[in-house]
Parts: structure tokens; sequence; C-alpha cells
């Protein structure tokens, strides 16, 4: 398989670029291996496996080098505890420098009026939106009627009144199993236990989400936060509808765009699509398909901005000032042009891979994408999401099983696998390069079987045939060495 010359890698801008990231990489291996040598090896280890793999995980990506090497900074050995310009310790200018840059790189390229960089991951951005909601909704007017600055100043039976009422608010977002994410509600996470939580699912014939039922459901439940945003719904939503139903009950409307914000970014999400205009709240990792360092952001209102500006010490620990610092280069790299057309080879490879599943007789949930996500029923090929994930794995395919909506198996073992093409987007892989993936990944699908473990039928256990593994990891091969990863980057 030729590589396709349309999708030109936007990691490697070119050979002199490669050869100073190798000379970086280079010596810093050679540092790391003065030190802990098993630390150097396992580092060189993990390129060469994601070099000889199908990295087909929607939430996984390839950083590039000058991201990377951003991270790997004395950034790091500074505490910076508060906001730009109004830190807990001294001697924090350079980091008020990279974060300000963090935050303007964002609202610029998302249109946001305010952005804030420190968050973690993604559950702590959301975990800062929730609580950000929470002050400005609950707090702000409780300590306004009793004429207080903070809660410090509360009586302890004004506060007691008041932790009464964070406690006890409501919030409505996408169930697990039908693609909502574990902090939008799920029980066992922090997000079922801070809220009165109810889910909204999924139309059960199509698998789209029916915006009447969610509204009908709003209504009923009332809810201070509307969540809308996904983890595994391979479909786009209607974010100007989302707002007409938040606003109708009164509640916040919070989106968790993490999955695809590199598709809002790069204006494949526009209109009432693109999240950030309708949403008074909106989180994102930085990873995934944005394809910066592993963290997250928050985007919102003027309204917001100040509760979200608390993030830290409200919920964050302390700033970690080299990610944020390479939020900026990557946020700086997200507004270049080629980012725009790399956006768009992610959706239209994700409905390639689709079409190759579909004319292969593979059943996807909701029938489709146009998303970045493909969302495959494993069940009609006689096995669980489990099984499905590790015979891909021993043939070089890495996947994630998933929940597919009413799922028979449960979240452990599940019953679909979940598809992302940024990666392989990345390395530059093109549309005949994803059909023949799912040529593939439906060969060893169709080669497997469960197996029983030593008590009876197993939902772990399986066997692939003799030859399937080796055959697939021949023509991956193919496929990956021509569409070379960190081409010209040598260790």
């Amino acid at each position: 398989m030729t590589a396709d010359t349309s999708a030109t890698p936007y990691v490697a801008p070119g050979a002199e670029y490669a050869a100073t990231a190798s000379e970086a990489y280079q010596a810093a291996l050679r540092v790391i291996e003065s030190v802990e040598p098993r630390v150097a090896a396992a580092t060189r280890k993990e390129l060469a496996d994601q070099r000889d793999s199908l990295k087909l995980i929607a939430s996984e990506n390839y950083a590039s080098p000058a991201v990377l090497l951003t991270m790997g900074t004395w950034m790091s050995d500074k505490y910076a505890e508060g906001t730009v310009g109004h830190r807990f310790y001294a001697a924090c200018q350079n980091v008020d420098t990279v974060e300000a840059l963090a935050a303007e790189h964002a609202r610029e390229l998302f249109g946001a009026p305010y952005a804030y960089a420190q968050p973690h991951s993604g559950i702590d951005a959301n975990l800062v939106a929730f609580w950000a909601i929470l002050a400005t909704r609950i707090e702000a007017p409780e300590l306004a009627e009793v004429g207080a600055k903070n809660v410090n100043d509360l009586s302890e039976a004004d506060w007691e009144k008041l932790r009464a009422k964070l406690g006890n608010q409501r919030l409505l977002g996408m169930s697990l199993d039908t693609g909502g994410h574990l902090t939008h509600g799920f029980r066992p996470n922090i997000s079922g236990k801070m809220f009165h939580q109810r889910s909204y699912g999924t139309d059960p014939e199509t698998g789209l989400i029916d915006y009447d039922v969610v509204a009908a459901a709003a209504r009923e439940f009332k809810p201070l936060i509307l969540v809308a945003g996904y983890s595994a719904y391979p479909r786009r939503v209607n974010f100007a509808k989302m707002r007409e139903i938040a606003d109708e009950v009164g509640a916040t409307l919070m989106v968790d765009m993490a999955h695809f914000a590199g598709l809002v970014a790069g204006k494949v999400f526009t209109g009432d699509e693109d999240p950030v205009p309708h949403a008074h709240v909106t989180t994102t990792t930085t990873h995934k398909s944005l394809r910066g360092p592993r963290g997250g952001l928050v985007l919102a209102t003027e309204e917001y901005a100040p509760a979200v500006d608390k993030g830290c010490p409200m919920v964050l620990g302390g700033p970690l000032s080299h990610v944020m610092a390479a939020k900026a280069v990557a946020l700086a790299e997200a507004r270049q042009p080629e980012f725009q057309g790399y956006a768009q080879r992610v959706a239209d490879n994700a409905k390639s891979l689709a079409e190759g599943f579909l004319k292969r007789d593979a059943r996807l949930v909701t029938g489709g994408t146009d998303n970045h996500i493909v969302l495959l029923d494993v069940t009609s090929f006689g096995l669980t999401g489990r099984q499905a994930e590790s015979a891909l794995l021993d043939a070089g395919v890495v996947t994630n099983r998933n929940s597919i909506p009413n799922d028979p198996n449960g979240a452990w073992y599940s019953s679909g696998i979940r598809f992302g093409t940024p990666a392989l987007t990345t390395r530059g892989f093109g549309a005949a390069d994803f059909d023949r993936v799912a040529e593939l990944v439906v060969d060893v699908l169709s080669n497997t079987q469960p197996a029983a473990g030593p008590s009876g039928p197993s939902k772990a256990k399986y066997l692939l045939a003799e030859g399937t593994a080796d055959r697939v990891h021949a023509a991956s091969a193919e496929l990956l060495n021509a569409n070379p990863l960190y081409p010209g980057l040598t260790l």
C-alpha cells in the first residue's frame, strides 16, 4: 500500500527539523541512561512499539517533537499556585508568560472569551467546571444574601446551609453506555457522588440523540447543569439545541469536547456543531484530536470566568508549568493553516474506516460516523469486546473495548470496540489505508472464537486462528512503513 500524498504528516515539517529533534532526543536519552538505563530502554522501546503498531485508540495521538521536548525542561521545577500575576510563590514570572500564552492561543483558536490552562487532565477540567458553576450559581448568591465576601465570613449555621445547597444540585448528562463519559454523572465517579444525577440516552433504533427526549427529561428533572459531549458517540451534536434546552429549564450548559476539540479547532465542526459559542462552560483535554500534551483546558463565558480562575486551589494542586508550556506550543501549532487540513482528514478517514467495515458486513453503532469515532458491535462475530480487543492486540492492532447501548456484557467485558482516526491520520494514513485497516480488523475478528476458561465459558478467553496474527502483522507493516512515525527521527 502506498502513502496517500494528500495526507502529509503534520508533525514533520522538514528534514532539518527531524535532524534537530533526533539530536535532542539522543542527548536526552544518554543523560537518562547515565542515571537509570532501564527507563531509557523502556522509552526507546515505547517509540519502537508505537512505530510498529496500528494505533486506533480514539483518545490517543502523536504529539510533535516540539511539544514533547517542551515538557522535559526546568519549567517542571516551579511551584506556581494561583493565577497569572497573582501567585502564592515568588519568582513565577516565566510561568506567568507560558500560562498566559497557552490561554491566549486557546482563546484565539476556539473563539472563547476566557481560557484556563491549568487543569492536569480532562477529569480535572470537569471538576473545575462543576465547582465553578456551583460557585457562580449557588455560592455567590448565598454569600450576597448574608453580606459575606467569602465562605470564611459565614457563621457556622450559614456555612452548613450553603454546604447543603452545594451538595444538593442536579446534573443531567449522557449515559456511559450510549457514549457519555464517566465524569458526566456515572455513579461510581465523583460526578455521580457530587450531584443528584440522571442520564439521557439515545434512540434505541437509531442510536442517535433524540433532542425532544432530552428536552422532556430536562423539563421533568430540572437540572442545574446539563452536560453535553461524549467519549464514544460516533455522531455530531447540535449544541444550539442543547443550549435551547438548558435555557428553557434554567440550566447551565457545560460541554465536554475532550474527544473532538481538534475537529472544533480545525473548523470541521462549525455553527450549531461548534460548542464554544453555545456553552456557558466548555472543557477539553489537550491531547486526543488536539494533538498536544496530556492535560486539560476550561473555556468559559465572562460570567463563569472568575470562578474558573480559582481552580487552583479550589480543586487543583500546583500547576504543571512544563505541561502548560507544552500546551502553548501545541495550541500554536493548531492555529496554523495546516491543522485545518489535518482535522478534515481525521473526519474523512473515519468515514472511510466506517465504510470499510460496512461493506464487509460488520455492524456499527448508529450505522456509521460523522466525527472521528467508529464504534463496532462485535457481537456479530460472537465475541465480547475484551476478546476482540485482545485478539486485535495479538495482531498489532491497538484498540480499546467499549460499551454499546444496552450492552449485555457490561462495561468491563463490553460488546464493542471503539476506533479513532486521529493518530494514524497524523502518520499520514489516507482513505485507502483506512479501508485496508478495516479489512485487517475484520480478518482478525473473523478468525477469532471464544474459548472456555478453567471453570467453563469465559468472556475473556479466546482462540485466534493460527497464522492470522502473522498475516495481519505483515500487512500492517506495509501500511506503517509507507507512513512512518516521526520520519527522520533516529535514536
